[in-house]
């Protein structure tokens, strides 16, 4: 077992503020970092666990670093952590292993890298010192509960869990446990941290201005993107829908649908796989892929990588450059959508008609579900059938994908301004 001596001359060009103040704090079994994008919350909670197990202790640190969803973990916190690790220039001392996800550091410690799709597989796990949940708001109660029982290690000194997250609709589970009027905690037990972008002394004025200028292009985003607070409920455009795992071949009875959204910087590009159960008006949302940044021929080979690339697949028609793109790279079946006046309003109407039911994998999907409203009209403060333009890529995925049985995007009678359907 080797020592690791860390020595940093000037930590504030290492360390914003906030995480320094609070680098050797490990009084709180819980620790909630919450806030805005790009507030430096996820990196800053990254290096003082890092710095936490690289610390002299009895025994040797073994910390459990999770996201909701397996898939997503390679490409977020475990590269997060790697990018750590290497700046630190800790990298060539520790043993990883990107296959298993782990990581060895030359004293000892443990690093795990696990997805919560499965929560039975995490119960195997024993002799847990830290657990660290990535976008912890993707998580359930039930799963943040049971986190709390695995750290139970007695050998362990100062055992924390830490949840990561930007606040976003007042029904998720985090705001009911920690914010909400009733909430009731044990200060003592529980530290809270909020931060924004004006938190993060590293970042450039591109970023600074792509985040305040939510503030016009936005406001549902500015809220809680730039100031880092929960949203306000309002109309939601699907009140209700049912989440829990789905089993796919218990549901071959059903056409299978797929839809694609694109996006890069800003916003994500979305494949979703739906089956619809058109007779008793069910929708199944069963997959999704959600990711910014990526390139024309990263979708097709994620596309294939899923299993997907000879099923039919509607598009947005406003990317046509980009479905003949994804067509050159091998998926063949791609076509883009039909849209028609109004035809986000009536494809919002006709999702409507079905009772949504939603693998509880697919969290970006229920985070949607959860965020998308309608709009207000200005004058009259009443609401109007037209959603707000936030929280619907995986929602515009999913009305492409059930344009073949929608009449390919086309309106179905008057729609009035007044009412909801």
């Amino acid at each position: 077992m080797t020592t690791v001596n860390l020595n940093f001359p000037k930590p504030a060009k290492v360390f914003n503020k906030q995480i320094y103040d609070n680098l050797f704090d490990y009084d709180h079994f819980i620790e909630v970092w919450y806030g805005g994008a790009s507030s430096g919350k996820s990196h800053g909670v990254v290096q003082k666990v890092v710095l936490k197990a690289c610390r002299k202790w009895p025994y040797p640190r073994k910390i459990l670093w999770l996201r909701k969803v397996d898939r997503t973990i390679k490409d977020s916190i475990f590269a997060d952590v790697l990018d750590c690790l290497s700046t630190w220039r800790l990298l060539p001392l520790c043993k990883v292993n990107k296959s298993d996800r782990t990581i060895n550091l030359p004293n000892g410690a443990v690093f795990l890298f696990k997805g919560m799709d499965d929560p039975e597989k995490i119960k195997s796990i024993k002799g847990l010192s830290d657990v660290v949940m990535e976008e912890a708001s993707e998580f359930t109660l039930d799963d943040y509960t049971q986190l709390t029982l695995r750290l139970r290690e007695p050998k362990h000194r100062q055992r924390q869990l830490f949840c990561m997250f930007n606040p976003v609709s007042k029904v998720n589970w985090t705001y009911k446990q920690w914010f909400a009027p009733d909430a009731e905690y044990d200060p003592s037990r529980v530290a809270v941290h909020h931060s924004t972008y004006k938190d993060n002394r590293f970042l450039d004025a591109d970023n600074i201005a792509t985040i305040e200028n939510l503030k016009i292009t936005n406001p549902a985003y500015y809220k809680i993107y730039t100031l880092g607070e929960f949203a306000t409920l309002d109309k939601l455009v699907f009140p209700t829908f049912e989440k829990r795992r789905l089993r796919a071949d218990s549901l071959n009875k059903f056409p299978s649908l797929f839809g694609l959204d694109f996006g890069y910087t800003n916003d994500p590009s979305v494949f979703i796989h739906v089956k619809a159960d058109v007779k008793s008006k069910v929708l199944y949302v069963l997959e999704e892929y959600v990711k910014k940044g990526m390139l024309n021929d990263e979708i097709a080979q994620a596309i294939k990588s899923l299993g997907y690339a000879k099923e039919k697949i509607t598009a947005d028609a406003a990317e046509k450059k980009s479905i003949a793109e994804i067509k050159r790279n091998g998926i063949y079946r791609i076509r883009p959508a039909e849209k028609g006046p109004n035809s986000v309003v009536q494809g919002v109407n006709f999702l409507k008609e079905f009772k949504i039911v939603v693998d509880d994998r697919c969290v970006k999907t229920i985070e949607e579900l959860e965020n998308y409203t309608y709009k207000k009209d200005k004058a009259t403060n009443e609401y109007t059938n037209e959603p707000v333009d936030s929280y619907n890529h995986c929602i515009d995925a999913i009305r492409y994908a059930v344009e073949e049985i929608n009449g390919k995007g086309t309106v179905k009678g008057v729609i009035s301004r007044n009412r909801l359907f």
